[in-house]
């Protein structure tokens, strides 16, 4: 069992083993708040309710408690797995500790323990509970909890807060620490100016430091601020200190036998100051925290932060340095390792070891020469001692491990921009933390703490366009913002106008030497030529993500070799890898700005026709794996046309491997496929871009991608027209009048098929004929000229077994099946369905065998063999099933929610045709759904639902009428005007009516 850490000493915080665990919204937030505040104890529901409610709450109040704490349980048990934390206990619930850590608990068990400690003439071990006890606040108690009683609470606990810092202080003055204490004291008095007890402190500091003078004044500073806010006094024990500072009273002077408690030890501070604007990284603090945990543990703590340049490394270590100072009273130690500076070396250990040591007090002359022997000195000083130390930018291992303390009583927190987890892991308590862009709402609010006004509130779209186009990477944010907050006069719109310019945008976020094209040239400086040149082609390439067999195509090389330059990439922090594949391989991808400062290089260093080459090679790859993948879906080389643009050969083994599942493999390049078909047709490489865009319809319409099917083609189709590649042409006019058909737009349809129909013609392209013929043949059917289909469809055929299209021979005869079966031949109909069945299964193909199963299933359906229909249906919705393609998922449900009515099955029946209908409007195809909502509406009228079955009818003559069915238009008009007749519904008439 995890254990879970709740921490309301600042804002409310619950995490499980170093993650997160998130409440959602205001009351969950409140109801965790005053359970936390009264741990073990219960909580009446009348009070949660008076908290969530303001003293107003509403009559279903205890409800909605009870939903609300019922999701705090189900949040708290998927996070680490125990349902025993809250508990229902009359009249309310508690929140049952148990092992799992509350801080305002802890705090209060560390303040007790140092007051024992102090009673018992122990100061130092009392100073050292005060020390552990005051570091667990982070800021406000429960901060941003408004609810009263929760305010009320978070007050008392701040009371305490304060009683331990004056405490605290108080032992301090006794361990003769009074110079040290003058500033933190002042700015506490400063923040609490009407606590008296501070104040004496700050005076006694003042006074023991030689500052009788400025003890006085802060005395007279009190007293008249106490008499203008209240009208009073100090009380006798400020007013006596302050006649024994008047008088020099030796009572004031530090015992002797105490001033020897604290050996001179100098106390170290070198932290840089927070940055101002520091914003989010929630989660990020909750997992560097984890380092707290084991302090003092066997292994010294090391943190890593890595990420790339311009993310926010140094302010997240700084950050969080100084929210933990506290914890290291023997100092925080802070360097520069100069990992990637432009300008200088990086930082020897040796030079950064003499600098610590001097801060830590040993004298010059004692610090040891070799590096070894400085090592040794340094453990050896902080030995016993409790010190941060922050090791910024660090280049590498090998760099930092002279300067790691030998225990776990102090902490090591190092940023780089290389992972070092392979020499950290182990042999440290290792917490490695990879730092990527902010969230939305975090890099706005950074933008409008920067800017310093309200354009970003006012204008909340202009402002998540511009976080999305700095990559809401920290660096460019401040950037932008800088640049709105030096031009009062430009709207947010104004600046995301000249980031739009993707020529521009580097330019506009780097206006001088700290800009981010500085940043990012000082990551790719230091790569291996290979590796550089590997960075500089990928980035030439339109696609949003890839895989390693992608580079290995760009450059021409083996793809482990290619891997390898890519995770040295990752390594360097210049791409970003996903989540590995179902079949294993690691995909990865550019943030924007890196891929345009990518393309900044290749075309400074890469000449056109190397990058051109390499382009090719991307797409010539892509090319050979869609069409082994659509070979591997369709039984054969199937119902496409291939151009003459080279393939790009890769291993066997590698091809086997990624197109497991040929479908899974289109889904997961899908995006990449439409950027590369656009890429290529921009740069008039037409073969490739029509090619590519033609094989990937097999995705395109097995899922349903209908957007990316016609921007693929017309891109395509506009890069053939341009270049004058007829055949192009005539294979994109041909998919894009596919695409019309599917789309229900049948006018369109027929003038892109006749154009390619000519050109497949003048080509002398007999298999692109036949592709167009059996298209114009859907179209014929449509209008209702069935003799005509059914010639074009012949002549389809007969070229189709010509050419050896096998799996196109059978699509035809199934289409074939159905002009016969709405010609009034269902015999007809039967043979060539059932033929259609028969090739389709010798191909071995899921989807071909499916659509001709479902014809069949119709043929069956016609000749009231419902027995039959019914078994072919379910074939064929087992088939479509395994391989995901929703669209004959839908024709499968609909003719067997016929084929169960025809059996007798309405109830099965009515369900069944509710998938289809929903199934349909997912896909969507109108058409179809109009076909289920006309059975739908049958078996509604069956079982006397008339109104039910009057919508059904209604919503399919609609969508009929939307598609352009006038035929089935009018059917759906007479299947209203039977229902409105009220007579007895003949099961006969409506069926015949639904048939084809």
């Amino acid at each position: 069992m995890l254990q879970v850490v709740f921490r309301i000493l600042g804002p409310l915080d619950v995490s499980a083993d170093g993650w997160p665990v998130v409440l959602q919204g205001a009351r969950q937030r409140t109801i965790m708040s005053m359970l936390l505040l009264a741990p073990n104890r219960v909580v009446s529901v009348d009070t949660l309710a008076d908290a969530v409610w303001r003293g107003s709450p509403p009559a279903t109040a205890r409800n909605q408690i009870a939903i609300c704490v019922s999701a705090l349980r189900k949040t708290i048990k998927n996070a680490v797995g125990v349902e025993d934390i809250l508990v229902t206990s009359h009249p309310g619930y508690m929140l049952f500790a148990g092992e799992h850590r509350i801080d305002a608990v802890e705090f209060e068990e560390h303040a007790a323990k140092g007051r024992e400690a102090a009673r018992h003439g122990r100061p130092e071990e009392a100073c050292a509970f005060f020390e552990e006890a005051l570091a667990m606040w982070r800021g406000p108690a429960l901060e941003g909890i408004s609810a009263e009683r929760v305010e009320a609470e978070a007050a008392r606990l701040t009371e305490m807060r304060l009683d331990v810092y004056e405490e605290h202080a108080g032992l301090r003055l006794q361990l003769g620490q009074h110079r040290e204490m003058i500033g933190e004291l002042g700015a506490f008095v400063r923040e609490h100016p009407l606590r008296e007890q501070a104040k004496a402190h700050l005076m006694l500091a003042q006074y023991r430091s030689g500052r009788r003078a400025e003890a006085l004044e802060t005395y007279r500073d009190g007293q008249r601020l106490l008499a203008e806010e209240l009208g009073i006094d100090p009380g006798p024990a400020l007013q006596e200190l302050h006649e024994e500072i008047l008088a020099d009273s030796p009572k004031l002077s530090l015992p002797a036998e105490t001033a020897t408690l604290v050996p001179p030890t100098t106390v170290p501070a070198h932290l840089p100051p927070s940055v101002a604007s520091f914003t989010g990284r929630r989660p990020e603090l909750a997992s560097l925290d984890r380092l707290l945990d084991h302090l003092d543990g066997s292994a010294l703590p090391v943190g890593s932060i890595t990420g790339t340049g311009g993310v926010g490394k140094t302010a997240l270590a700084v950050h969080w340095a100084h929210q933990v100072a506290a914890r290291f009273p023997d100092g925080q130690l802070f360097a520069d390792m100069r990992g990637y500076d432009a300008e200088e070396a990086p930082r020897r250990p040796g030079a950064v070891l003499d600098r610590f040591l001097r801060a830590l007090g040993v004298p010059g002359p004692q610090i040891p020469a070799e590096q070894v022997e400085r090592t040794a000195l340094f453990r050896s000083v902080l030995d016993g001692r409790r010190v941060l130390i922050v090791l910024d930018n660090a280049r590498s291992f090998q760099q930092i491990r002279p300067l790691l303390p030998g225990n776990g009583r102090s902490c090591v927190l190092v940023t780089s921009r290389d992972s070092m987890g392979g020499a950290l892991a182990g042999d440290y308590f290792f917490v490695p933390l990879h730092l990527g862009s902010l969230e939305q709402d975090e890099s706005i609010a950074l933008l409008s703490r920067v800017a310093g006004d309200d354009r970003f509130s006012s204008d909340p779209v202009g402002a998540a366009r511009l976080s999305a186009l700095c990559d809401r990477l920290p660096l460019a944010l401040r950037i932008a913002a800088a640049r709105l907050a030096a031009k009062p006069h430009w709207s947010v719109r104004t600046l995301v106008a000249r980031l739009e310019d993707q020529h521009r945008r580097l330019d506009e976020l780097s206006l001088d030497e700290r800009g981010v094209r500085a940043g990012l040239r000082l990551s790719y400086r230091d790569l291996p030529p290979d590796t550089a040149r590997m960075f500089r082609l990928l980035g030439s390439l339109g696609v949003p993500d890839f895989a390693a067999w992608a580079g290995a195509a760009l450059l021409g090389i083996d793809p482990v070799d290619a891997e390898d330059l890519i995770e040295q990439l990752v390594d360097a922090q210049l791409l970003e890898p996903l989540s590995a594949t179902t079949t294993g391989h690691v995909r990865y991808r550019f943030q924007d700005l890196l891929r345009l400062f990518a393309r900044e290089c290749a075309e400074a260093e890469d000449s056109e026709e190397e990058r051109l080459a390499a382009t090719r090679r991307a797409c010539a790859a892509w090319l050979g794996l869609a069409g082994e993948a659509h070979r591997r879906v369709y039984g054969g080389d199937y119902t496409v046309i291939h151009g003459q643009a080279p393939l790009h050969p890769l291993p066997t083994h590698l091809v086997d491997s990624l197109l497991d599942d040929p479908m899974e493999w289109f889904e997961s390049e899908r995006s990449s496929i439409t950027g590369l078909v656009d890429q290529a047709a921009r740069e008039d490489e037409s073969a490739y871009a029509w090619d590519l865009a033609m094989t990937s319809v097999t995705l395109f319409q097995n899922r349903n991608y209908l957007e990316d099917w016609r921007h693929c083609g017309e891109r395509a189709l506009e890069a053939a027209v341009r270049t004058g590649d007829r055949l192009g042409e005539a294979a994109m006019l041909h998919s894009l009048g596919t695409l019309e058909i599917v789309q229900w737009d049948y006018d369109s349809a027929h003038e892109r098929l006749s154009l390619a129909l000519r050109l497949f013609e003048e080509q002398g392209q007999d298999q692109g004929r036949a592709l167009v013929l059996r298209n114009l043949a859907l179209c014929e059917r449509h209008r209702g000229d069935m003799d005509r289909a059914r010639q074009m469809g012949h002549r389809s055929l007969e070229i189709f077994r010509a050419v050896g299209d096998h799996y196109a021979e059978a699509h035809v005869l199934g289409l074939l099946a159905q002009i016969e079966l709405e010609r009034g031949d269902p015999q007809a109909s039967l043979v060539l369905s059932s033929e259609a069945v028969a090739r389709s299964r010798g191909l071995g193909t899921a989807r071909g065998e499916a659509q001709s199963t479902v014809r069949l299933a119709e043929a069956l359906l016609h000749q009231g063999d419902g027995e039959r229909a019914e078994e072919a249906s379910r074939r064929a919705l087992e088939l479509v099933r395994g391989s995901g393609d929703r669209r004959g998922e839908a024709h499968a449900l609909r003719t067997l929610g016929e084929a169960l009515w025809r059996r007798g099955k309405t109830e099965e029946a009515e369900a069944v045709l509710r998938d289809a209908l929903t199934t349909s409007g997912k896909v969507p195809d109108r058409y179809l759904e109009a076909r289920a909502a006309v059975v739908l509406g049958c078996v509604q009228a069956l079982h006397a639902d008339r109104a039910g079955a009057a919508g059904s009818f209604k919503v399919a003559e609609d969508l009929f009428a939307d598609v352009g069915a006038p035929a089935w238009q009018d059917r759906s008009a007479q299947l209203l005007a039977v229902l409105g007749d009220g007579e007895h519904l003949d099961v006969q008439r409506l069926f015949a009516l639904v048939r084809p």
